[in-house]
């Protein structure tokens, strides 16, 4: 993996996909928008994996002898 797509998906798995399932939370709140906390916790889920994948990814890379 490139040091540029790590940098994006750590972005993402640390701020977007956060961002996006306290959003939906909050705002399925106010709209009665269906199944809030299936949806946050799905997002929540893939956000898990995704912070464990890069993890063993960063993990990996420093055995290697990166930084």
């Amino acid at each position: 993996m490139s040091n540029k797509t790590y940098d994006i998906l750590k972005f993402i798995a640390q701020i977007v996909l956060p961002a996006l399932a306290t959003f939906y939370l909050g705002l399925s709140s106010y709209w009665v928008i269906p199944y809030p906390e299936a949806v946050s916790g799905t997002i929540m889920l893939v956000d898990t994996l995704l912070g464990t994948i890069l993890g063993i990814s960063n993990a990996n890379y420093k055995k290697k002898g990166g930084m």
